[in-house]
């Protein structure tokens, strides 16, 4: 507006205007100098999309963690156990088999089966993991990797992960539980 140099403000005059318009930054502080009400409203909808945006933040951090030991895990699939002549859907069918392989070593349960128990959730059982869980599943990524260099059949790899994910579990929960919980919260 040339009048009063305003940036984000339009004023109009007449019979059939339709009012002044501004910004909503601008809408959104004049609204709260007006009324505590407002106010405190936009400070507590502030807070709530900031914890909101720390707590993805950090799941996407704890997942990350995993991610990258897949792919660890996922080469030494595709070298070791996937043969060249398989088709797609046949090479697919190792790799999930091999997920399923440490689902089954750390949760007792392969992902269909969570699936079918928890028919309202939206994602797979390590989107559901806390921390503890993420952190031995991508120490389970790791080794099941080196197992499978090693050509150790799935059936011994499965004993050899699910006594090292409950050591695992077992060294967490009984030396590191108020740390742990102390990184969570971080």
């Amino acid at each position: 507006m040339k009048e009063t140099n305003a940036i984000g403000i339009k004023p109009s005059r007449g019979k059939y205007s339709e009012g002044t318009f501004a910004h909503r930054d601008i809408a959104l502080e004049f609204a709260s100098w007006i009324s505590p009400e407002v106010k405190l409203y936009i400070i507590k909808e502030f807070q709530r999309l900031k914890i909101q945006e720390s707590e993805q933040l950090e799941w996407n951090g704890k997942r990350l963690l995993t991610k990258l030991n897949y792919l660890i895990h996922t080469d030494a699939v595709k070298e070791y156990l996937v043969a060249i002549e398989l088709s797609n859907q046949q090479k697919s069918y190792v790799y999930a088999n091999e997920a399923d392989l440490l689902n089954v070593a750390l949760f007792g349960k392969t992902a269909k089966e969570w699936r079918d128990e928890n028919p309202d959730k939206d994602g797979n059982i390590r989107d559901y993991a806390n921390t503890i869980e993420l952190a031995i599943l991508s120490n389970l990524e790791y080794l099941n990797s080196m197992l499978i260099a090693q050509k150790i059949d799935q059936s011994e790899r499965l004993i050899l992960l699910n006594k090292e994910a409950n050591r695992e579990k077992e060294l967490f929960n009984k030396n590191n539980v108020k740390s742990i919980k102390r990184l969570e919260k971080e």
